[in-house]
């Protein structure tokens, strides 16, 4: 099993923490969707990472759905997944607000480093970071709650806390200072739990 991409995605990095979490062995290929377009598109013509090429050529992409692919592959019990009704839904709302703070993070990102600075439109740009603030006010909200040294939706690990973690980590890397990390103690502080378990050690954002 194969699993294309870079770790300065949020995206592929989820997908290779969660696959170590669950024990599922693979091929890391670190190919970039801008560095390597052609090497990528081999693979992939749709050139999107992650991608993911199972032994017997099947080839996924989307995080989400190759997560949902791969928790499919372990016991139930070992699913990253709540099995719950009320515990999977309050996973789909912590990944929901994640997932969105990524997609902002990135939005900035490619507005900034990709659009011609007399294209760019200070108004959009302001928007976008004001969504990518909410999503981690409401993250730093529910972190608080829980409880700094408890997991998100159980006794172990999980997707939610995957996402969660993962996410503030690519902001705080890629776009530093922007969400000050002063104003979020909770999260600062379980994303440093997070970076300090092997899963994610084996991962590193590069």
């Amino acid at each position: 099993m194969q699993l294309i991409g870079m770790l300065d995605s949020p995206y592929v990095r989820r997908v290779a923490v969660s696959m170590a979490a669950l024990g599922i062995p693979f091929e890391h290929r670190p190919l970039s969707v801008f560095r390597h377009f052609d090497a990528f598109a081999e693979v992939n013509p749709v050139v999107k990472a992650p991608t993911l090429i199972e032994d017997d050529g099947a080839t996924f992409i989307d995080s989400s759905l190759i997560l949902d692919y791969i928790d499919h592959k372990v016991a139930p019990e070992r699913r990253l997944m709540p099995q719950q009704s009320a515990e999977r839904a309050r996973a789909l709302h912590l990944i929901g607000f994640a997932l969105a703070a990524c997609e902002k993070t990135v939005q900035i990102v490619y507005e900034r480093n990709l659009r011609p600075a007399d294209k760019q439109h200070e108004p959009w740009v302001e928007r976008i970071g004001g969504q990518l603030a909410a999503a981690y006010d409401l993250l730093e909200r529910e972190l608080a709650a829980a409880g700094a040294e408890r997991w998100l939706t159980g006794e172990r690990m999980m997707q939610a806390d995957i996402t969660v973690a993962v996410a503030w980590r690519f902001t705080q890397f890629i776009l530093p200072g922007k969400v000050d990390p002063a104003a979020h103690p909770a999260l600062a502080a379980f994303s440093e739990r997070a970076e300090t378990l092997p899963e994610f050690i084996g991962a590193p954002l590069e």
